[in-house]
């Protein structure tokens, strides 16, 4: 029996801000096992505070949290060059977020 799983999940960086989510897999055999989810969020509070309480900047923590969210997707690449790439991406975006907050 094959299993297929399927994962959507989205963060909400700005007040306003919409994710129209519909995960949705066709299935043409009979023995196959699937599951499928979708989660649409802000980002952690209570870790925000946390951070905040212990002298880190505001800016640097919301970049923190933002980070954590989109690691757990690196971290599911397999080819390290794909990897890397998305990984400067994420720290130029970091970059680019502290300094027009400057």
């Amino acid at each position: 029996q094959k299993i297929a799983k399927q994962y959507c999940k989205n963060l909400l960086l700005e007040a306003g801000a919409e994710a129209n989510v519909k995960p949705e897999l066709l299935i043409y055999a009979d023995d196959v096992k699937c599951a499928h989810g979708a989660t649409v969020g802000e980002l952690d509070k209570e870790a925000y505070f946390y951070m905040l309480q212990r002298g880190i900047d505001p800016i640097m923590a919301h970049a923190l949290l933002v980070n954590s969210f989109l690691g757990e997707i690196t971290e599911s690449i397999k080819q390290e060059g794909i990897k890397t790439h998305f990984e400067s991406l994420i720290i130029n975006w970091m970059h680019q977020t502290q300094e027009s907050a400057s």
